[in-house]
C-alpha cells in the first residue's frame, strides 16, 4: 500500500479555505511562517475580496497545500508519490523535500504577479466536459477558421474533461459550440488568467531567469511533473517544471495514471480540492481517494492508516 499527496490548482479555492485548515500546532506554525516571509498575516488572503487577485489565490494555495501535508507528516505519513495539478506543482515540490518553502512561497508569488501582469483583465479558463482533447481541438480549429479568437487546450484532466484557456468572449462562445456539439457542460472556473498556453510564454521565460539561482534539491520519493505527467528526479528537472508549466498544457491524467500504475493505493488530495479525488474515484476505483477538505484531520487520519494497512 503506497501514499500519494496530490495539491490542487487554481479554481479550487473559495472564502475562507484558509480557515477551514485543521486545527493543528503544525498547520498553524506553517500559517506563521509564512506571513513571516511575506511581510504579511496569509490568513488575509481567502476572503472574497481578496481571492479576486491572482497573486492571493496561488499564495494561499501553497500555504493551504504545504500545512496539510506537514500535519499528514506529523502523523507519520510521507508520500511516496508528490504531485500537484499548475500551482499545486509548487506544494508538491516542497512536500517531497525538493523545494524549501519559503522559497517556494516567494517563487510562486512572482509567478502569480508574472500572469497577472501579463492578462490582467479579459482573459481566463472555462471547462467542459464531455468531450475529448481531440474533439475540444478540432471545434476550436474551426472556432478559429470561422474567425474566432483563439482557445487553447490548456488543462487535460480526464479523457473527458478539458480545460480551454482563452479571451472572455472567446471562451463564451466556445462553450455555447461545445454544448452544441455534444458536451455535457461547459463553465467558467474561478481563474482570470489564461493558464497553461501560449499567451504566458513571455511571463514563463520571465520566470525562468528569476528562479535561476533559487536552490532545488533531488527529491525525496517520486514528483510526478505537470507537462508530461512524468516522474522527475533530479531538482534541476524539477525547478524547470515550476517555471514553465504556466506555459503548457497539464495532462494531470497522465501524472494521474502514471502513480496509480507505479503502485499507488492511497491518494489524498489536500485542501480545499476536491476535483482531483473525484477524477480519481470516477477513473480509478480501485484506489482509495480521500479529499481532506471534506474530512476532519482525525479522521482523515485513521482513514489512511487503516487503508495503508498500518492497523
Amino acid at each position: 500500500m503506497t501514499l500519494a499527496c496530490l495539491f490542487p490548482g487554481q479554481g479550487a479555492q473559495s472564502p475562507g479555505f484558509l480557515h477551514r485548515l485543521p486545527e493543528h500546532d503544525v498547520v498553524r506554525a506553517t500559517l506563521d511562517e509564512a506571513s513571516a516571509v511575506l511581510g504579511a498575516d496569509v490568513l488575509t488572503l481567502d476572503s472574497a475580496e481578496a481571492l479576486q487577485s491572482t497573486v492571493a489565490v496561488q499564495i494561499g494555495l501553497v500555504v493551504a497545500g504545504v500545512a496539510h501535508a506537514r500535519a499528514l507528516a506529523h502523523a507519520g505519513f510521507a508520500p511516496q508519490f508528490s504531485a500537484g495539478l499548475s500551482v499545486g506543482a509548487y506544494p508538491a515540490a516542497v512536500c517531497c523535500g525538493a523545494l524549501a518553502f519559503d522559497d517556494a512561497l516567494r517563487m510562486v508569488r512572482k509567478r502569480a504577479e508574472l500572469m497577472e501582469s501579463a492578462w490582467p483583465s479579459g482573459y481566463g479558463l472555462a471547462a467542459v466536459s464531455g468531450l475529448s482533447e481531440t474533439q475540444i481541438e478540432t471545434l476550436a480549429a474551426a472556432h478559429a477558421r470561422e474567425g474566432g479568437e483563439r482557445v487553447y487546450v490548456a488543462n487535460v484532466n480526464a479523457p473527458r474533461q478539458i480545460v480551454v484557456a482563452g479571451a472572455d468572449a472567446a471562451l463564451q462562445a466556445f462553450a455555447a459550440r461545445s454544448l452544441a456539439a455534444g458536451a455535457r457542460k461547459a463553465q467558467r472556473l474561478a481563474v482570470s488568467v489564461p493558464s497553461h498556453c501560449e499567451l504566458l510564454t513571455d511571463a514563463a521565460e520571465r520566470l525562468v531567469a528569476w528562479s535561476r539561482d533559487i536552490p532545488f534539491r533531488d527529491p525525496e520519493g517520486v514528483y510526478i511533473d505537470n507537462r508530461g505527467g512524468r516522474p522527475l528526479y533530479s531538482g534541476d528537472a524539477i525547478r524547470a517544471d515550476l517555471a514553465t508549466n504556466m506555459r503548457y498544457t497539464v495532462r494531470w491524467f497522465d501524472a494521474l495514471t502514471v502513480m496509480v500504475e507505479s503502485g499507488a493505493t492511497v491518494l489524498v488530495e489536500a485542501p480545499p480540492g476536491q476535483v482531483l479525488t473525484d477524477i480519481a474515484r470516477e477513473h480509478f476505483p480501485e484506489t482509495a481517494a480521500l479529499s481532506a477538505s471534506t474530512l476532519e484531520f482525525d479522521r482523515l487520519v485513521a482513514t489512511v492508516r487503516r487503508r495503508l494497512g498500518e492497523d
